[in-house]
């Protein structure tokens, strides 16, 4: 959340104790949990932006230590964080990135940086095949906000490439469970590729590590700003702007008082 101190300095703050939060007013957090804003990034921006954009920037850096020239697939892109997801996967050298989603806009997420999509609305050997296609051309990380069954697909997709692919590692980075948890994982699945199953969150990663990403983030935002949706609206009103349907499920949540 994008708050000012007392002497007027912007920050963007992390992990307040209970019963402080960041929906108010006011708050109490300690201060080598707060961030500078940079001079360029408006409070909005930087409070709608830097939770889903945390996800990826740690996955990525932290967790994959994605290297510059490597391929990453992104399964959900549909909502915010993926979108984002693509933006700073390209950011960060990545030479190709594949977006994968309920219902993928092409326009718009080639205009964010993927160079290819692909549809999850399809039959299971349709969508495996497709996904294959990809693993055979060669993935170095999976960054997966969806697990559940879209996960158990791409992973028979990425079970059995062949001997002649048994040089390639895939670093699957797991992010989120909107689609379901837990997942059935076949030993044969491991057995039968160079797949390394991360995770990345809060305790895969650590808390300095988290403010160095969105630190990372902010700054890079500053230098050229990433495309993403804000919503803001009055702190009174969040209820309503976060219920089913509402405008923020597939946005950035920017509220103010």
């Amino acid at each position: 959340m994008a708050w000012g101190l007392q002497d007027g300095t912007r920050v963007y703050f992390v992990l307040p104790r209970s019963p402080f939060g960041s929906f108010a007013e006011r708050s109490v957090t300690a201060r080598r949990t707060c961030l500078p804003l940079p001079d360029e990034l408006d409070d909005a921006t930087a409070a709608g932006t830097a939770n889903p954009a945390m996800s990826s920037w740690v996955a990525l850096k932290v967790r994959a230590r994605l290297a510059a020239g490597e391929t990453v697939l992104i399964l959900g892109v549909t909502g915010g964080a993926g979108q984002l997801a693509i933006q700073i996967a390209k950011r960060l050298g990545a030479r190709r990135v594949i977006a994968v989603g309920r219902e993928p806009q092409e326009a718009r997420l080639k205009e964010l940086g993927a160079d290819a999509l692909v549809s999850l609305n399809q039959d299971r050997a349709e969508l495996v095949s497709a996904l294959r296609e990809w693993a055979h051309l060669g993935v170095d990380v999976v960054l997966d906000y969806l697990w559940g069954q879209p996960a158990e697909i791409l992973l028979e997709a990425i079970a059995k490439r062949g001997l002649q692919h048994a040089a390639s590692r895939i670093r699957y980075v797991h992010i989120g469970s909107v689609a379901g948890d837990p997942i059935s994982l076949p030993g044969a699945t491991l057995r039968s590729s160079k797949l390394e199953l991360l995770g990345s969150g809060f305790g895969s990663a650590s808390v300095q590590e988290m403010l160095q990403s969105i630190a990372g983030f902010f700054q890079e935002s500053a230098r050229e700003p990433f495309q993403a949706a804000i919503v803001t609206a009055p702190l009174e009103d969040v209820e309503a702007v976060w219920k089913p349907g509402g405008t923020g499920r597939s946005r950035g949540v920017s509220a103010f008082n």
